[in-house]
């Protein structure tokens, strides 16, 4: 099962703090109660909320610094792309995968999965035990998505103000956080479902 998907920068942003990202946009998937300490599920709701939020900064901070260790050994240079140029901007992608131990910041282990994708970056956090190179497909997936019906990487793209079509996409691409086995014709039917959807 997938334990959160959030989409957050990778690149300074003049108002954060060097090291800093910032999340825009995170769902958490399943029940709370498993994520929590025995300390934690005493908290508020309001407390409970700050504390899931943290823990989703927690994994962006990671996750960023994956990215730009990645970016530094690799050389490459990152060139910016312009609109229509989604697909050139997903195949040159950063991706990887990264471990969080337990307590980091979930009580359990978890693997986390990016995709680093000019200034934003795509994550999965899933359990342990879960087919990773599913959950990579599914991160592509999404991401594809996200990049050509919601025109991110372009200038002045305000990924806030799309979240509803996020869920959608969350919705139909990872019902309830769980990963899905997709045959080609299931794929082409939900690629026309979304279509539809995205072009409204």
């Amino acid at each position: 099962m997938v334990q959160c998907f959030l989409i957050h920068t990778v690149n300074p942003v003049s108002t954060l703090a060097p090291g800093e990202s910032r999340v825009l946009y995170s769902r958490v998937f399943g029940p709370e109660e498993g994520a929590l300490t025995v300390a934690d599920s005493e908290l508020g709701p309001e407390q409970k909320r700050l504390l899931r939020n943290e823990k989703v900064a927690v994994v962006a901070r990671q996750v960023r610094s994956a990215v730009t260790l990645s970016r530094e050994a690799s050389g490459r240079v990152l060139v910016e792309t312009v609109l229509g140029e989604e697909l050139v901007a997903l195949q040159e992608a950063d991706s990887g995968v990264q471990r969080l131990g337990s307590g980091e910041p979930w009580a359990g282990e978890r693997s986390a999965l990016w995709l680093g994708v000019q200034s934003l970056a795509f994550t999965l956090v899933t359990e342990p035990h879960e087919n990773l190179l599913l959950a990579e497909g599914t991160l592509k997936n999404i991401t594809r998505h996200c990049l050509e019906h919601l025109r991110m990487l372009g200038t002045g793209s305000e990924v806030l103000l799309k979240s509803d079509r996020i869920d959608v996409l969350l919705h139909r691409l990872l019902p309830h956080g769980q990963l899905l086995f997709l045959n080609h014709r299931f794929t082409q039917s939900l690629e026309k479902e979304l279509a539809n959807y995205m072009a409204q």
